[in-house]
């Protein structure tokens, strides 16, 4: 599978839960499927197919009734939480259709995201959305930026956030180096809550920070052990982890966790979600500002120099291939692994974890 697609039989994030207000109605588009979702009175998250049964008028652009009912902005019909058709003025002496009724997209709130599934239950097997617990937890900082829609496939966020031999020069100045380029990388293959997955693990000695690390940190010179996975097709999580030479797993150690969230929208567009949360407290070079703070500030650069590659990279596939093949390099492993993935599981092809998804 190469950014031409996208798999419908996955979790994704429909957004943080702090996004859904009780009894407000929100349109979106997951995986090319309208969907209209709230928090019903209850508390409970729901989702449905956007399209009233009726004329196809996005039910996103009705209202939530007083009983808790969603009634329909054009001609009135009206839906439970469960979806059922409850009234239809226009024919209120006629028995409703037992067809009226909505399409339901199977929901999961934990940690403080609300995940949809977008593809066909019964394939659901035994996949769960990957659970991010510092989101809730009182020992992190956290901060959610706000959705950033990017006009690009989402496989090229995945292998963006996989393979970062382009911190050069894409990001050199800021988070990058040439050295960093140099950095052994170890791949894991593994299970993550019933999704394959995939990890690299970059771990180095005496390696001297780029100025934005050093600024968040406060090191200059340090041990690191940098890992990303993509959990599932829809989450991708960072740790770095780093300290003084010879002083990791002390006191000294500092660090981050950065959960990306990557929800396609259809073949060409996706949005993302980023989340910094680090160690609560945690201080850099400046005394009197967070490691939090100062992310917060620093890291949008970041994310606009790899969106504005994104967008570059998706443009091209507009042209012919005409001949054109990708030449692949040692780094590029977890790349073709995850391509792998992706395309079993679009072809719904569960396959032993502990087994090499490249050899596939």
């Amino acid at each position: 599978m190469i950014a031409k697609s996208f798999v419908q039989n996955a979790w994704y994030v429909a957004g943080m839960s702090a996004e859904f207000a009780t009894n407000k109605l929100q349109g979106m588009v997951i995986a090319k499927k309208p969907i209209v979702i709230w928090r019903t009175g209850e508390g409970k998250v729901v989702a449905f197919d956007d399209r009233c049964v009726h004329k196809r008028m996005p039910l996103s652009c009705g209202k939530i009734l007083e009983n808790g009912t969603l009634e329909c902005s054009y001609h009135g019909f009206t839906y439970d939480g469960n979806g059922k058709c409850v009234a239809i003025p226009s024919q209120m002496d006629v028995p409703i259709p037992s067809r009226a009724k909505l399409k339901p997209f199977p929901v999961i709130e934990q940690d403080g995201v609300v995940w949809v599934w977008t593809g066909d239950p019964d394939k659901m097997s035994k996949a769960r959305p990957p659970r991010t617990p510092e989101f809730v937890s009182d020992e992190w900082d956290n901060y959610t930026c706000p959705p950033i829609h990017v006009p690009a496939n989402y496989l090229l966020l995945i292998e963006n956030l996989l393979d970062i031999t382009h911190f050069y020069p894409l990001h050199d100045g800021n988070i990058g180096d040439l050295a960093n380029s140099k950095i052994p990388i170890e791949f894991i293959e593994q299970e993550v809550d019933g999704n394959p997955s995939i990890k690299t693990v970059r771990k180095v000695n005496n390696y001297r920070h780029p100025p934005f690390l050093v600024d968040w940190f406060g090191y200059e010179t340090v041990d690191r052990i940098h890992t990303h996975q993509m959990s599932n097709p829809g989450l991708t999580r960072v740790r770095l982890r780093c300290a003084p030479p010879g002083q990791l797993d002390t006191a000294a150690e500092r660090g981050y966790i950065l959960h990306h969230s990557h929800t396609p929208i259809d073949e060409t567009s996706h949005i993302w979600r980023w989340t910094i949360t680090v160690p609560k407290g945690q201080r850099g070079l400046d005394p009197g500002k967070t490691t939090m703070e100062r992310m917060k500030e620093m890291f949008p650069a970041v994310v606009d120099q790899d969106r504005w590659a994104l967008e570059r990279q998706q443009k091209m596939f507009a042209y012919a291939e005409d001949g054109y093949s990708e030449v692949h390099l040692r780094s590029d492993k977890s790349i073709l692994i995850v391509r792998k993935i992706l395309e079993a599981l679009e072809k719904g092809v569960i396959k032993d974890p502990d087994k090499s998804w490249l050899a596939a």
